[in-house]
């Protein structure tokens, strides 16, 4: 969890893209074995390790009982990117093992840009590794401060509307909207552009509202370096994720829209299979949704330890 070693991780993550890319500037097609394999088994084993981790963390008994909700929270939204990556690199291997009956689609740097999607990934697992780093500071160390706090001004709107937007029950709201859409736009077993067009912005604001609300909660604890840390951890990881999904429907969307006639590449059932990344990127947005209230709950903790630390100093 050494910060030098996550970043380490993350140089080693992009000269392996970097050396696989360099005859593919001309070939364009990457190879199963190893490079796609290799790429997949790396990031499969970094991220379901990291989810027993957190899951084992999140049952651990604290003095500060949040810190199991946030270990929880992200354990969650860190499993749907596990289960998004396996469903990937399922149908992408089954396209290269397949390349004589299937026509694999490209556009322009195709390779360029399943790298950046590659190393997104990895950055997002290590922005939840340095955060996980340092709430286990806070979840070994901190002391459940809850009943001093002083009690919230009832009715004030922000608080009202924060208190639906992270509730449990929103979360599956969105995501009972979501499996609907899904299954309505994909009964004719076709994604359409416009249809493309509404699920990816879909996932742009929510996830970029996401990320700017996180980030947000770091300038509230400043002199709580452990706190401002795990912000940034899970803000990074919102910011890869962001990237990501920018970066896939960016080329999508160059595909679904007929440019330079490229043929779109196919595996049995697939538009099974991209509904269910399509789900899993919404249950990721909604588990860090519902991760906020904890995210806003520590960060009011830190709040009052820090006016009654400058009150006992005064």
């Amino acid at each position: 969890m050494d910060g030098r070693t996550l970043i380490a991780i993350l140089i080693v993550a992009i000269a392996w893209r970097t050396i696989i890319s360099l005859d593919y500037t001309e070939k364009v097609v990457i190879d199963l074995w190893p490079d796609s394999i290799i790429s997949g088994i790396s990031l499969f084993i970094m991220g379901w390790v990291l989810f027993v981790y957190l899951y084992h963390m999140s049952r651990k008994e604290t003095g500060w009982l949040v810190s199991n909700k946030m270990f929880q929270g992200i354990a969650v939204s860190l499993s749907a990117i596990n289960i998004y990556v396996i469903v990937y690199y399922g149908m992408r291997w089954y396209r290269l093992a397949s390349m004589g009956e299937v026509e694999e689609a490209f556009v322009p740097l195709d390779w360029l840009l399943r790298d950046v999607r590659y190393v997104m990934l990895v950055l997002c697992y290590c922005g939840l590794i340095w955060a996980a780093r340092y709430l286990k500071k806070m979840h070994d160390n901190y002391m459940l401060l809850t009943k001093e706090l002083p009690t919230m001004r009832k009715g004030a709107m922000r608080t009202i509307l924060f208190k639906v937007l992270t509730d449990e029950r929103t979360a599956i709201v969105i995501l009972a909207i979501a499996f609907f859409w899904r299954a309505s736009i994909s009964l004719d077993q076709q994604i359409k552009p416009w249809e493309s067009i509404c699920s990816g912005i879909g996932i742009f604001i929510m996830g970029w509202v996401l990320f700017g609300y996180t980030s947000s909660l770091a300038g509230r604890v400043v002199s709580r370096p452990n706190m401002v840390k795990i912000y940034h951890g899970i803000a990074l990881a919102l910011f890869s994720v962001n990237i990501y999904t920018l970066v896939y429907y960016g080329m999508r969307w160059y595909r679904v829209l007929g440019f330079e006639d490229i043929a779109e590449a196919l595996v049995p059932l697939d538009y099974v299979f991209r509904d269910i990344r399509y789900f899993m990127l919404v249950i990721f947005y909604c588990s860090a949704l519902a991760l906020s209230k904890w995210l806003e709950k520590a960060a009011v903790e830190c709040e009052f330890l820090i006016k009654k630390e400058e009150a006992s100093e005064a």
